[in-house]
């Protein structure tokens, strides 16, 4: 509210330009930094020559983090807590050494003093200006796994369209608490909307719900809902590590783009959902199958049927002449059998996300 600003833009026009001067801008305010910085339309327009986002520790980075702790977990372990927390240093340095990850969740999300137990009533404020319009979004993207259109983002949250919606979901993506991506073969229209932050998600499906009564996460971890959780948030992770997956698949030198793909169904037509849809420019298309499974995964003969009929349904509405791989990516890899075979072209375990 100063006129602080406008003081520095000055001092930097008119003398510290032609000094040898660095001047570093550090926050955590996104919305501020976002607005007032990168964006200014008056003294500091385009006076920004490097920009530096400051983003969670990928898995990979979480372990070595941990270690330089001396708080060690196997990857299983390490996984489930990165889906409740994500890659926030902040958070992972309340993790104990000596205690399991379901201990630990149930120390940190549940009890009274636990750091994450009510850290999302005050996350929110503390980054954005005018934060109610943030949280109304994310807690509508927290009901639907795949994603929402802008379009149903509005249904949902009963907002008014406009401006302020836009930089809203600017910030959101800009501060990495969601994902935009573009359905396949498109580059704008229709993007959807992704929630990909770990402890939005966990809060919002958890612990806010069992405030009253705190649960035991050792039985609650048992649940459908649960079950349902793991398998979005392994999701999450693999958009996270787009990078690690096309690293396995050793196409790291050839251009691709990553998309998603959503057919609705109809009485007279079957619909599927893919996730994750990378198209290379070497002819081919990965079609990438995520599931969270605590042992190896095997594909039965229904199954196979399904993942055969996604494909088709894929190639029939896209048109695409590209080869379609089929890519599965799990937490222990896959239990090859005869419906495996001829049918996946790659798997992959959580492995190559701590690489």
């Amino acid at each position: 509210k100063s006129d602080f600003l406008k003081g520095l833009s000055y001092f930097w026009n008119s003398w510290a330009v032609r000094q040898h001067i660095v001047v570093v801008l550090c926050g955590s305010a996104a919305s501020w930094m976002i607005q007032k910085i990168l964006r200014d339309k008056g003294g500091l327009h385009n006076r920004v020559t490097r920009r530096i986002r400051l983003q969670p520790f990928t898995l990979s980075e979480t372990e070595a983090y941990l270690k330089s702790r001396s708080v060690y977990f196997d990857h299983y372990q390490l996984l489930q807590l990165y889906m409740v927390m994500g890659g926030i240093p902040h958070y992972l340095k309340e993790l104990k050494e000596g205690k399991s990850a379901v201990q630990n969740i149930n120390q940190i999300c549940f009890s009274e003093d636990g750091l994450l137990q009510d850290e999302f009533l005050s996350l929110y404020p503390a980054l954005f200006k005018g934060s109610d319009y943030h949280v109304i979004i994310i807690r509508a993207l927290a009901t639907k796994q795949y994603g929402m259109k802008r379009s149903e983002i509005l249904d949902k949250s009963n907002l008014p369209d406009g401006g302020r919606l836009t930089r809203v979901l600017d910030e959101l993506n800009q501060s990495g608490f969601i994902t935009v991506y573009p359905p396949f073969g498109k580059k704008k229209k229709g993007q959807v909307y992704r929630l990909i932050d770990e402890y939005s998600l966990f809060y919002l499906r958890f612990i806010e719900k069992n405030l009253q009564n705190p649960p035991n996460w050792t039985s609650l971890s048992q649940t459908q809902s649960y079950k349902i959780w793991c398998g979005y948030a392994y999701e999450n992770i693999c958009l996270k590590h787009i990078s690690s997956i096309k690293k396995a698949l050793e196409i790291n030198g050839i251009y691709s783009t990553s998309s998603s793909f959503l057919k609705l169904g109809t009485p007279d037509d079957q619909g599927t959902q893919i996730d994750l849809v990378i198209e290379r420019n070497d002819h081919i298309i990965n079609l990438c199958e995520v599931k969270f499974y605590n042992v190896e995964f095997t594909i039965s003969k229904d199954y196979a049927q399904k993942l055969r009929e996604k494909i088709r349904i894929f190639q029939e509405n896209t048109k695409t002449k590209k080869q379609i791989q089929l890519v599965f990516i799990t937490t222990f890899g896959l239990k090859h059998n005869k419906h495996s075979l001829g049918l996946i072209s790659a798997d992959f375990g959580m492995e190559i996300f701590f690489a």
